[in-house]
């Protein structure tokens, strides 16, 4: 059987909006470099392929836009890019994926910070591109207004065009990052003391993009990662972001909710592929789910249903909730599995427990079923999720 691909995905205390007040969470220290190369170094034991980093552009909130003037739940973030170049030294293998906005943020600047991780990496790094349609976003640069998002904003038309504005944008705004990311070739660098030449300029290329929303010259200030092109990830629940990462993505998550929605969801995107003009390696499709995990289901439930209590309301998700022990869980994953996923992106309910639960539990049981690594094999990103390192574009177009 083919190896299963696991991912992680960090968020503060916890996906359950109470985790920061379990037993063993540690709120104190959700600001410090320390707590996250902790969590970090124990999905590296567990040969997980890589972890996520959640961002955002405004403080989080349970309103659709705006605060929501709540204090007992975590708020604040420490920026995914400049914490996932932090804890690229303290970890050797694992991938690191951190998430940016591509509304309000220049793909210049995501271009380098997302080559400069893969640098001191040492070709691990990967970026989750997402949209940010929130007015209170938007006002916080102050350079553009959006409509406020009240009521039901999926069924509003003009909401809906705004949606469609805002992925156009991201489109835009990855195949920019992309050219960025070729637009030194790899040999580029020459660094001749000898003959004083550090760098060929004619290896050096201006990408020359045009488009509605950017205007971007280049060459990127720089070199080419050592990936050539870092792991381009998104998440994505309806045609229009499936369209979006079938674009541009090399991996999409995917949220279904039972083993039929996972053959429903794997075909629209498989047909976005098509409808994209898709060519080169088909996306690499990831099932998201919010995990909590006990060695008894009944103690799993017990301390969701405490963690529902502190915050008022049982917690819901876009992503199916697994409660249960690691063994249901591993019958879950090849089931869904078995429609055609490549792995899954699992969300611990509360840190560290969940996380815990997948290292020490989920994987040992997947090992005993002969469909996890026992160690990393492919020193890059890329190479683990069996994808080539792509040619430069703009060196083949000058041979």
């Amino acid at each position: 059987m083919t190896e299963l691909h696991l991912a992680v995905a960090l968020d503060g205390a916890g996906w359950h909006p109470a985790a920061w007040r379990s037993p063993d969470a540690r709120p104190g220290e959700l600001f410090t470099a320390g707590y996250w190369a902790d969590l970090v170094a124990e999905a590296e034991r567990g040969r997980i392929d890589f972890v996520t980093f959640e961002d955002s552009l405004g403080p989080q909130s349970s309103r659709l836009d705006g605060p929501d003037g709540r204090t007992d739940q975590v708020r604040g973030r420490l920026d995914a890019v400049l914490l996932a170049a932090r804890l690229a030294p303290l970890t050797a293998r694992i991938g690191l994926v951190p998430t940016t906005s591509t509304t309000h943020t220049e793909p210049f600047h995501v271009a380098i910070g997302i080559a400069t991780l893969d640098h001191v990496s040492g070709g691990r790094a990967g970026w989750r591109p997402q949209i940010s349609g929130r007015a209170s976003d938007a006002r916080n640069f102050g350079r553009r207004e959006f409509p406020e998002l009240t009521g039901d904003p999926w069924n509003d038309p003009v909401f809906a065009e705004h949606v469609r504005g805002l992925f156009a944008e991201a489109s835009d705004a990855v195949e920019v990052v992309r050219r960025l990311w070729d637009s030194w070739e790899d040999d580029a660098e020459i660094r001749d003391v000898a003959t004083g030449r550090f760098v060929d300029r004619g290896k050096l290329h201006y990408i020359d993009f045009e488009g509605p929303f950017f205007s971007v010259k280049g060459p990127s200030i720089t070199p080419r990662p050592p990936q050539g092109q870092p792991l381009i990830t998104a998440l994505a629940h309806d045609v229009l972001p499936y369209e979006f990462a079938a674009g541009g993505a090399d991996v999409v998550y995917v949220t279904p909710h039972d083993r039929a929605g996972t053959a429903t969801i794997i075909g629209q995107v498989r047909a976005a592929e098509t409808a994209a003009g898709r060519t080169g390696a088909p996306l690499k499709i990831f099932a998201d789910l919010v995990v909590f995990l006990d060695d008894g289901t009944g103690i799993a439930e017990a301390r969701r249903g405490r963690l529902d209590d502190l915050d008022g309301a049982p917690y819901t998700s876009d992503a199916f909730v697994f409660t249960g022990t690691p063994a249901d869980l591993a019958d879950l994953l090849l089931d869904w599995r078995a429609e055609g996923l490549d792995g899954f992106r699992l969300r611990p309910g509360a840190l560290p427990h969940d996380l815990t639960g997948i290292v020490q539990g989920l994987v040992p049981e997947l090992r005993r079923r002969g469909v996890f690594r026992h160690e990393y094999e492919a020193g890059t990103l890329r190479g683990r999720l069996g994808l080539p390192r792509p040619a430069n574009r703009y060196a083949e177009a000058t041979r």
